[in-house]
């Protein structure tokens, strides 16, 4: 470290808060989005509350090309059209799905999908077979990043099966000022964890809050 960071979709809710904390941590960022428009004006705002290093917006495949590590903030139904052109330049390097399968039915709230790969994650793995995934930061709260004002006490469950990779991203959000890495074990383990956040969203629609995770016991 430092490491550029590549936040591949990161215009959407979860991308723009972990670009600010992660340049607060003093890492730079490249915030990449299929329109370099939105790209461009997306690391305009997030520079604009409080970033510290520099935050540039790119293309998705400049992201990819340019970054050491990429975390990918995509919706579930973009990644089979977006990650295969993206394999080439993401080859070899550290990828961390966010991932949630999720749909909201107006009736039910959020409802999981269910993925033929058994997970969001594993799906990115079989999409980008040379790059080293990581399944992570599904359960912190966008919100939460996103508010300077709001200190953050919530853990970070990772689970692959690169314990290296692993390692490489339990550095990363550890710049992040009350974030605690917990290895969740396999990447088989995403489908749980993608699952959780499905309830934390289901929580959050009842509560009208926005919820984190934190274990105890540790």
């Amino acid at each position: 470290m430092p490491q550029t960071m590549a936040l591949i979709g990161g215009t959407g809710r979860l991308g723009p808060g972990l670009a600010l904390r992660l340049s607060r941590g003093g890492l730079p960022v490249i915030i990449g989005s299929r329109d370099l428009q939105h790209a461009l004006d997306a690391a305009e705002r997030v520079t604009a509350l409080g970033g510290v290093t520099r935050i540039r917006g790119a293309t998705n495949a400049d992201a990819a090309a340019s970054a050491d590590l990429a975390i990918l903030t995509v919706p579930y139904e973009a990644q089979t059209g977006l990650l295969p052109d993206l394999a080439g330049p993401l080859a070899g390097k550290v990828v961390v799905s966010t991932t949630v399968p999720v749909r909201f039915d107006p009736a039910l709230g959020p409802v999981a999908v269910k993925v033929a790969e058994g997970s969001a994650a594993e799906q990115v793995a079989a999409l980008l077979p040379t790059s080293r995934i990581v399944g992570g930061f599904h359960t912190v709260s966008s919100v939460h990043l996103s508010r300077l004002d709001r200190d953050l006490d919530e853990d970070v469950l990772l689970c692959g099966d690169d314990d290296g990779a692993k390692a490489d991203v339990r550095r990363i959000a550890g710049v992040i000022p009350g974030l605690r890495v917990v290895d969740a074990g396999r990447l088989g383990n995403a489908h749980h964890l993608e699952q959780l956040t499905v309830l934390l969203l289901s929580i959050n629609r009842l509560s009208h809050r926005s919820v984190g995770v934190r274990l105890t016991g540790l």
